[in-house]
């Protein structure tokens, strides 16, 4: 048997990237998909082809979980199609940055917002359903920029900061019902974002990463599939640095 067979995972931000290695790694285990992206589009309709193919239920929708309403309606017509939620995976994310001293209000509250008051909203939204009964998993997509900070950061690593304070309360909150709650923080995973670096700033990352390589998202994928399946049962309120040991 499948580690996920007959759960349903809902994941946000699903349609590139991490969330959607963490998609494809979720219904490669047997798990029936939700996956939410701003807009629909060519790439939400690939990935619901590719599930598709891969004998689960899946279906993309267009929701902004930055947005209350937005987040409580999502999670709402989930239940209401998929009959349960046992996972979700909170990982719509953005960056904007700069040093402090550019940096706009309207930069630091976007990046506030979409980062951490996504996984405020979304996990109001899917407890309801999580506390009835009486099992679920929350992850939570946090950053090692948001252990150590980075220069340039100062929202997003704030943003990730938060999102640590923010899972190690609500375990402490939702542990007596079976919930669990757990954070991922990646190292240098190679994306489209990263993909954008100058080589050789690249290759100086590398450098600094005791295994001398980027990270790829399936290796966050794979840890996600362990914080959602039985294999992590006892395991609650901590954070699994993905990093390649970039940080100790």
């Amino acid at each position: 048997m499948k580690l996920l067979e007959g759960k349903t995972a809902v994941v946000t931000g699903g349609a590139r990237g991490i969330g959607r290695a963490i998609v494809l790694a979720f219904a490669n285990q047997g798990a029936n998909i939700a996956f939410s992206d701003l807009a629909l589009d060519e790439n939400t309709a690939a990935l619901e082809t590719e599930l598709t193919k891969l004998g689960v239920k899946s279906k993309a929708y267009a929701s902004n979980a930055a947005n209350y309403d937005d987040s409580q309606s999502f999670i709402d017509q989930v239940a209401a199609e998929f009959g349960s939620i046992d996972i979700l995976v909170n990982n719509a994310g953005i960056t904007r940055d700069n040093l402090l001293m550019r940096m706009t209000e309207a930069d630091w509250d976007l990046v506030i917002n979409v980062n951490l008051k996504s996984v405020f909203n979304m996990t109001k939204a899917v407890q309801k359903y999580m506390l009835k009964q009486r099992s679920g998993s929350i992850i939570n997509m946090s950053s090692v920029v948001g252990i150590e900070g980075n220069a340039g950061q100062s929202n997003y690593s704030s943003s990730k900061a938060g999102l640590i304070g923010f899972t190690k309360s609500i375990a402490q909150e939702l542990g007596s019902r079976g919930i669990r709650v757990n954070a991922i923080a990646p190292g240098f995973i190679a994306t489209p974002m990263t993909d954008k670096l100058p080589e050789d700033v690249r290759k100086g990352w590398v450098q600094t990463i005791p295994l001398r390589r980027e990270g790829q998202p399936e290796d966050v994928a794979d840890v996600c599939v362990f914080l959602g399946s039985k294999l992590s049962s006892y395991v609650t309120g901590q954070v699994i640095s993905v990093c390649g040991g970039m940080h100790t």
